[in-house]
């Protein structure tokens, strides 16, 4: 039988291909449940299986993960082992970071979107972007011109919101949320204006916006769909799809590397870099081998996704919480009041932003805890990985085979009662509060923003924002839920992005 009378039997019979590909990891688990006492994690399914927890995926690993604090699922070449242990995220991440890479999975089901950008890249690639971006985000400049950058857009989202409120609509927070943190990053990011919050009059900008996140969804997918190869191959279904999203991409984001470099050309001052853009276009004209054009847009797409929508979704289901709950509400907006001195009914949005500096928002306590507290439950990465790159045993003594994945799962370490106490799943900003003052945790407990060498960079970056549009926001409205009994859901993705948005009414606070 030739390649076409192959390929024709597996078009015509999907149901077979299933089989073919599913009958190996079957066997495969039938064979675990005898090799468990021998020092590896239990087999809780296969990694195909997953997709029949795709809508509620996370709280199904943290039902597991309450249980088994480390599982695994069984693909046709590796194990995927999870687990909700402190000890062992420390092992991957930090104790034997270099036993530990992205590794060539990862790599394969997102390169063709993230490429070589830092969230995927390993080794010498990795270790560029990582000391120039480290170097980016330690500098005053972009300090001061990132805070600038945020007041602004504050002040223009709640300029946004009050026209929302003076005429009793309801707001769709998370589209709004959406296009703040994108119109900041490309601005703090690349020095360009997108003027996101007047979107009809950008059809370009808001093209590709859709073209990225559903791009993003569609390599999500590869990691539990046995059939994407093949479908990429035929050109079909999503990968069809992601093939014309990423080359709306491309286009887009060539454009703007396109647009900066004139944008350089034409400034008298060449040593005046504030946006993240310009220094590795600097980079790239000392070394243009190192750093091509393509390598450029890799670097800008995972910023993108580190800056808009890990921010975004921080924020949405903050207010989600805010909203549920009050009299926590209350008691952010009195600390807002107290510290900034001003009284709501001053309804100037600009002036006001201009009024929080890196010293008010370091005394915002309250808001700091309540924002670490969503994280906790609701974390902007719900899970991550490396690839073990030689055999391992983690702390808790199960064994790791080189090639399988270590997954760490943040979503349910946020709720669980052995690492938080038997209120975990409880929504209680005081828990990160002593006498008043926040107190940190270890990063391998609080996980949101990794840990270890690759921690996030931008960590700072996202609370500095988070707190001066949050600020704002609280200080001049009252916010609660268009249906208040209904329970927000989030859509299984890279990041936590709630699946029907966040739609709020909001009021203005009078007192």
């Amino acid at each position: 039988m030739d390649f076409l009378s192959i390929l024709s039997l597996l078009i015509a019979s999907p149901l077979l291909v299933v089989a073919l590909i599913l009958f190996i990891p079957i066997v495969k688990v039938l064979f675990a449940k005898f090799v468990n006492n021998h020092g590896y994690a239990p087999v809780e399914g296969t990694i195909f299986g997953l997709l029949g927890h795709l809508d509620y995926l996370h709280d199904y690993q943290t039902q597991v993960a309450k249980r088994l604090p480390t599982f695994r699922f069984i693909g046709l070449t590796h194990s995927e082992i999870s687990t909700a242990d402190t000890r062992n995220v420390e092992h991957i991440l930090k104790t034997s970071f270099t036993k530990y890479a992205k590794g060539k999975h990862l790599q394969e089901n997102v390169s063709d979107l993230w490429g070589d950008g830092i969230f995927a890249a390993d080794g010498d690639k990795w270790l560029q972007q990582r000391k120039l971006a480290s170097y980016e985000f330690s500098t005053r400049v972009l300090r001061d011109f990132s805070c600038s950058v945020f007041r602004k857009n504050a002040a223009n989202l709640a300029t946004t919101i009050s026209k929302n409120a003076m005429s009793g609509q309801v707001i769709e927070f998370q589209d709004l949320f959406m296009k703040t943190t994108l119109e900041s990053i490309f601005k703090v990011g690349f020095g360009i204006d997108l003027h996101c919050l007047d979107w009809l009059s950008n059809e370009e900008a808001s093209n590709f916006c859709k073209a990225f996140d559903d791009a993003n969804d569609a390599v999500n997918l590869r990691f539990i769909d046995p059939l994407w190869k093949l479908k990429r191959f035929l050109n079909i279904g999503c990968e069809a799809t992601l093939k014309k999203n990423i080359k709306i991409v491309d286009k887009f984001i060539y454009n703007i590397i396109s647009t900066k470099k004139e944008l350089l050309a034409a400034k008298s001052d060449h040593n005046e870099k504030e946006d993240i853009l310009s220094r590795f276009l600097a980079e790239s004209e000392e070394n243009p081998e190192a750093m091509s054009t393509r390598y450029l847009r890799d670097i800008i797409l995972n910023f993108l996704i580190a800056g808009k929508d890990t921010t975004a979704n921080t924020l949405c289901w903050f207010f989600y919480m805010l909203c549920k709950n009050p009299l926590i509400q209350e008691k952010v907006a009195q600390e807002v009041i107290d510290i900034t001195f001003s009284r709501p009914d001053d309804a100037n949005f600009v002036d006001f932003a201009a009024t929080l500096t890196d010293a008010t928002l370091d005394k915002m306590h309250y808001l700091h805890a309540a924002l670490t507290e969503t994280l906790r439950l609701y974390p902007a990465v719900p899970w991550d990985g490396r690839c073990a790159q030689e055999d391992d045993i983690l702390p808790d003594g199960h064994k790791v085979k080189k090639g399988d994945e270590v997954y760490y799962l943040s979503y349910a370490m946020g709720r669980m009662p052995y690492i938080w106490g038997e209120d975990a799943e409880e929504f209680r900003p005081e828990r990160w509060l002593k006498d008043g003052v926040f107190q940190p945790e270890s990063s391998f407990k609080f996980i949101s923003f990794h840990a270890g060498p690759r921690i996030c960079l931008g960590k700072d970056f996202a609370f500095r924002q988070m707190k001066i549009l949050s600020i704002v926001l609280i200080r001049y409205f009252r916010f609660k839920l268009s249906d208040i009994a209904e329970d927000a859901a989030y859509k299984v993705t890279f990041t936590l992005h709630m699946k029907r948005g966040l739609h709020v009414c909001a009021v203005p606070r009078k007192n």
